[in-house]
């Protein structure tokens, strides 16, 4: 079963159910990578007013998410996580999909973001939706735990 009947919305982090989300997507990083290669932002970040963040629900179940932090025309991929009963079935192409929309609704023009080099998933993703590898950006600093994407919008 693909991803039929998966609704996306804007909600807010703070609910319990989108708060074990969170911390099942900290756990999956503190698998693959060390603290120090690890760039999460805490959920308060994710309510600040530059922030979206879309959740995606099955029969009311959240099964994946992600924020957007917008700055301009730029903006930054935050949060983006599948739940592990819920991947294979497309919801990260929807998430995806649907905050692009979101990010083009606001003038945004370049959307970037930081993963690790071992989340191969999330890769291939990334490069399935367009995105393509770029230099540190931000505050980022260049590190072997890090992989710098971008895909430049275009408007609707």
């Amino acid at each position: 079963m693909k991803a039929s009947g998966v609704g996306i919305a804007l909600e807010t982090p703070l609910q319990p159910e989108i708060l074990a989300l969170i911390d099942a997507s900290d756990a999956f990083a503190a698998s693959l990578y060390a603290a120090e290669h690890r760039h999460a932002v805490g959920v308060e970040r994710l309510t600040a007013d530059d922030a979206r963040f879309l959740v995606a629900r099955r029969g009311g179940r959240a099964l994946g998410c992600v924020g957007l932090v917008v700055d301009g025309a730029q903006a930054e991929i935050k949060r983006m996580f599948v739940h592990d009963d819920a991947r294979g079935l497309g919801i990260g192409g929807l998430l995806m999909t649907s905050i692009e929309n979101l990010a083009r609704s606001e003038g945004v023009r370049l959307v970037q973001l930081e993963t690790g080099p071992r989340n191969d998933a999330a890769l291939k993703l990334y490069a399935k939706q367009g995105y393509r590898p770029c230099g540190p950006f931000g505050s980022y600093r260049p590190s072997p735990g890090s992989v710098f994407m971008e895909k430049t919008l275009t408007p609707e």
